[in-house]
């Protein structure tokens, strides 16, 4: 599993989740957002939806009637049955993430203590690839 941390800075969450969603679209793959907030996931399916008219980003809630046929869903925890293989945990906080091929965490500065230990408890698993990504002049750049 590939498990990327995603400080976020500069940009809002929403716009953040549109910016990996059209990456993990393009790559023909499924995608499940994570939060434990209501109002975070309706801005996000927002956002989703209105990422431009020939490129909105199709999107619905995890727990709906017809949910296994979303490219992206949206939910409280980390299950959803659209067979998604990327997972985006948009509220910071880290979950047991079993089951996807790549995995993003989201977090304010303020959230890094607790970023540094869900990436404390990922060393020395041959299985877990991690990465570090940061904002810099309105860029993402790889730092470790």
């Amino acid at each position: 599993m590939k498990l990327d941390f995603w400080q976020v800075t500069d940009d809002p969450v929403e716009k953040v989740v549109a910016l990996i969603a059209r990456r993990v679209l393009g790559e023909g793959e499924r995608l499940l957002v994570v939060s434990a907030d209501v109002e975070q996931r309706a801005a996000i399916g927002r956002e989703l939806w209105q990422a431009g008219p020939e490129s909105f980003l199709a999107n619905g809630e995890a727990d709906a009637p017809g949910a296994d046929r979303q490219p992206i869903l949206l939910g409280p925890e980390p299950l959803g049955p659209n067979g998604a293989s990327h997972l985006i945990l948009a509220d910071g906080t880290f979950r047991e993430t079993a089951g996807f091929a790549r995995v993003f965490l989201l977090f304010p500065p303020e959230a890094a203590p607790a970023a540094r230990t869900a990436w404390r408890a990922h060393d020395g698993r041959e299985d877990v690839t991690r990465a570090y990504f940061a904002q810099e002049a309105g860029r993402w750049v790889k730092k470790g």
